[in-house]
């Protein structure tokens, strides 16, 4: 019996959109998804740990990385390089292994490019005035950062067309339903059902 491709979902949103929290729930619901670490060249924040959160790497190792063609797609994103291992992605993927990975609408762009049946979610939140509140409560930036976020954001949420489905995380349990929804319903595309069920399509038919 063959063994289908795995599903790359990539999940982007402006900073304080919720993206993190969500994705964290949805691991929780769905444990066959493995999180794709992405590597950055900014600090960690608080509470975020090497090789769980991100691969933090300085600036000259990120450069080493990205000259061997390391990375499936990389950003420059709020003064900070991100980026994603290709070489690990592709292998879970091949796999049958469900991936999921957190990007900015840059990084969704160039994994569109190279993988377009990839299933891209963008999560926005009910209002400017909400995101601004979630960016305050962090309490990680000072008020000329969130400034500067907020008006970003507005140019991320522009880029919101580009994506298979847009939620809005309004009521936090709702949104992570929705996900899940997504989820579940690209898991039981016609070909993949039909690789993983060969045996017994076969039979039925």
């Amino acid at each position: 019996m063959s063994v289908p491709e795995g599903n790359l979902f990539v999940i982007a949103a402006p900073s304080g959109g919720g993206k993190t929290s969500l994705t964290r729930a949805l691991l929780e619901r769905e444990p066959g998804i493995r999180l794709s670490v992405s590597y950055t060249t900014r600090p960690p924040r608080t509470g975020e740990q090497d090789g769980v959160d991100y691969h933090f790497v300085s600036a000259e190792r990120f450069a080493v990385l990205k000259d061997g063609n390391e990375f499936l797609e990389h950003a420059h994103v709020h003064g900070n390089w991100y980026a994603t291992s290709g070489t690990w992605l592709k292998s879970q993927v091949s796999a049958g292994q469900d991936v999921l990975l957190e990007i900015d609408w840059q990084g969704a762009a160039q994994v569109r490019v190279l993988i377009p049946e990839s299933v891209h979610i963008f999560i926005l939140p009910p209002s400017l005035e909400s995101l601004e509140e979630r960016l305050v409560r962090r309490g990680q930036d000072d008020a000329a950062t969130i400034a500067r976020r907020l008006d970003a954001a507005r140019e991320e949420i522009r880029h919101c067309v580009e994506f298979n489905y847009v939620i809005i995380n309004q009521d936090f349990a709702s949104a992570v339903d929705d996900l899940t929804a997504v989820v579940r319903a690209t898991r039981l595309r016609t070909a993949q059902q039909l690789a993983r069920h060969q045996p017994l399509i076969a039979q039925l038919t």
